[in-house]
């Protein structure tokens, strides 16, 4: 490919092609690009003298269709209008099909409400009478070079295999990426074997996630929420890209907002969730518990931190039952905290 056609892709970049008495072409880009025009010149030798052409960078006037250089005396209309489609398409946002299941479809709804290029997919959700699944993804043929995502909920083992179903499906219909965001990893706390015998389920259900098909866009991008610990990633295979992201972020953008915001302190059930999160909550004060045997029960007891009179604000990365969290209002009430939240 040309440098001009290489360059061509660039967003921003524009092209004009003067018609002069020695010939010559001209790169023009925003000022955006201007440093990365300027390294074209110096890789791609433009300063050398080429006969009957040079190539040089200026600003764009008027979304790049006027030229700073005001002795350019003629246009090549066919190449700027090819010029601004390319432009044009990079930097529009892409269209996205968010599929969704009953479990998520009110969230599916809110995530629509965010964008106008993001439209939902419909999958009919049916049973057979042996209670196997009947599943029917709607408007399949126009998914075709399209962006596709899929909001699942793997909360219940007999919701997960109709999901997968649909998930493995998804990527063969020639659409141009799959994105599967999956807000809760049911498995995160079996992560690893400390007794010969013990089945690491984590890794089981990322072989499983490992196994989605390959789309025309290539692997998969897995987007999971707050994952019990970052090592879990190095279960997945080369045919997915694991994404960890965090809700921590939203949490932080909530406490500020509250009344009391300045007496908030950050409350850990376990020490491994303040490993897992006490970087994300500088400049406020903490509190650890911790989980103590007695017999054949755990009871949670406080080991750092002062809660008298503080609003608390319980973090934890998974709740399964929520006997964790009732057990750590108890304490940090009974240590004077004016407020737990969680």
């Amino acid at each position: 490919m040309s440098v001009l056609g290489s360059l061509a892709h660039l967003p921003g970049v524009c092209v004009r092609r003067h018609v002069g008495n020695n010939g010559s072409v001209a790169l023009l880009s925003t000022p955006v690009h201007q440093n990365f025009a300027a390294s074209k010149r110096k890789t791609y030798g433009f300063r050398r003298r080429v006969p009957g052409v040079r190539a040089r960078s200026g600003p764009i006037i008027d979304r790049g269709l006027d030229m700073a250089d005001s002795r350019s005396d003629q246009w090549d209309p066919a190449l700027a209008e090819r010029l601004r489609q390319v432009a044009r398409a990079s930097m529009d946002e892409p269209e996205y099909t968010l599929f969704y299941t009953e479990h998520t479809k009110s969230l599916a709804q809110k995530i629509r409400a965010t964008s106008d290029h993001i439209t939902l997919g419909t999958v009919r959700w049916k049973t057979f009478e042996d209670g196997f699944p009947n599943l029917f993804i709607e408007d399949a043929h126009n998914l075709r070079n399209r962006h596709v995502a899929f909001l699942a909920s793997f909360h219940s083992p007999q919701v997960m295999f109709e999901q997968l179903s649909v998930i493995y499906a998804l990527p063969r219909m020639f659409v141009a990426s799959f994105t599967l965001v999956l807000p809760f990893f049911p498995t995160g706390t079996t992560e690893r074997v400390e007794d010969e015998g013990e089945v690491a389920t984590a890794a089981s259900m990322a072989r499983v996630l490992s196994a989605i098909p390959l789309s025309r866009g290539g692997p998969t991008s897995l987007v999971i929420y707050d994952i019990h610990a970052l090592q879990e990633r190095f279960y997945f295979g080369d045919t997915v890209l694991p994404y960890f992201q965090s809700a921590i972020p939203l949490l932080k953008q909530r406490l500020a907002r509250l009344p009391d915001h300045a007496n908030v302190s950050i409350a850990y059930p376990d020490e491994g969730a303040w490993k897992r999160f006490h970087n994300q909550f500088e400049g406020f004060d903490e509190l650890v518990c911790t989980k103590v045997r007695d017999g054949s029960k755990r009871n949670v007891r406080l080991k750092e931190g002062v809660a008298k009179g503080r609003h608390v604000v319980i973090v934890d990365d998974l709740v399964q039952s929520g006997g964790t969290l009732i057990e750590c209002h108890k304490v940090l009430t009974e240590a004077g905290a004016a407020h737990v939240s969680a």
